[in-house]
């Protein structure tokens, strides 16, 4: 995992300009959800110790599960290789896949009788974020899920309290 910097200067770019990410092709075989999840498993230890990013358990949780989600379905309705792209936005990790099917997934609405088919429910009900793109091949699913377990909107006030009178 390399951090990687679109800045277009001589300058040496600062920390928080870079893009921490990284890349990987899976065969699309039985074997490449598991791989996928480890990939992401060790892409949010690795900005974690490397770059000192927080990162809460739930984070690393959640994000192999969206991860898990998202490579099973591309395996399941797509032929051939799945893409997928780590990478550290803001206080956000983003997960990308791609896969070479160029129909859209549409979430099927809740039915506690229906067994399976719940993939992309979860995702987009535990992801800060989610966006189905068409390619010019395929289409890509981005899922955003925070670093931490505190979401960076909220402020948390810890002046001290004045007792009215």
């Amino acid at each position: 995992m390399e951090p990687e910097s679109s800045d277009d200067d001589d300058t040496a770019p600062q920390a928080r300009d870079r893009a921490i990410r990284s890349t990987a092709a899976l065969d699309g075989d039985g074997s490449c959800i598991a791989e996928a999840r480890q990939l992401a498993a060790n892409f949010l230890t690795r900005a974690r110790a490397e770059f000192g990013l927080p990162v809460s358990a739930r984070a690393m949780d959640l994000t192999q599960l969206v991860v898990s989600e998202l490579v099973t379905n591309a395996r399941k309705y797509a032929p051939g290789p799945v893409l997928m792209e780590l990478r550290i936005v803001d206080n956000l990790v983003e997960v990308q896949v791609w896969d070479s099917d160029p129909r859209l997934p549409v979430a099927q609405g809740a039915d506690a009788q229906r067994v399976g088919q719940h993939g992309l429910e979860i995702v987009r009900a535990v992801a800060h974020g989610f966006e189905v793109r068409r390619e010019s091949v395929g289409k890509r699913i981005t899922a955003r899920i925070p670093l931490t377990d505190v979401p960076a909107e909220i402020v948390v006030d810890k002046s001290p309290v004045t007792p009215p009178g």
